[in-house]
């Protein structure tokens, strides 16, 4: 796997929360097991004490990408550093499924938690330095608030999704269309 194709991690697990809304995908071991599901990770060992640990390696990450969004790049870059720091990688050169020889960052040698949050801070970090710290992204359409990385061409996502920037053009489109109505 492509190491910056790991930043996706950290985005599936940070929008496991949608503060806006008031949800959480991210309360037992079998939402952990389907955020693992999602990234082709074959759930293994989940235990209890993994989800609290997930949540906090979430909102750590979420404070990233809204210091990236804000501007804060240097707070942004200290969270994750932080993070790295104490969930550090450990690669390892594999072959499965008819793949050829490539790097995982981690296994789950120490836990569900740990090894998802190592390879959601190196994914994270390689993109960030690769990309720009100005690429982290939290959605500008309200009431979401999901994170994304920007991989545009032109540095000009502003919406998590096709689906939040459709529903934010509709209703500044129906914001106009009222103030000209009123005038």
């Amino acid at each position: 796997m492509e190491l910056a194709a790991y930043a996706d991690y950290a985005v599936r697990l940070v929008n496991t929360e949608a503060p806006g809304r008031g949800t959480d995908d991210l309360r037992t071991t079998a939402d952990i097991a389907m955020l693992l599901d999602a990234v082709g990770r074959a759930p293994s060992r989940v235990t209890e004490s993994d989800v609290p640990r997930l949540r906090s390696v979430r909102a750590r990450l979420r404070a990233v990408f809204a210091d990236a969004a804000a501007g804060r790049h240097e707070d942004a870059v200290a969270t994750l550093n932080g993070l790295l720091a104490e969930y550090p990688v450990h690669p390892r050169v594999t072959g499965h499924d008819g793949k050829p020889w490539h790097i995982h960052l981690a296994d789950d040698q120490s836990g569900a938690a740990e090894s998802f949050a190592a390879v959601a801070g190196m994914g994270l970090a390689v993109r960030m330095t690769s990309l720009g710290v100005d690429r982290l992204g939290v959605c500008e359409a309200p009431p979401c608030r999901n994170v994304f990385v920007d991989a545009s061409a032109n540095r000009s996502r502003r919406y998590c999704s096709d689906r939040c920037s459709t529903r934010a053009n509709v209703a500044q489109f129906r914001a106009r269309r009222k103030a000209r109505a009123a005038d």
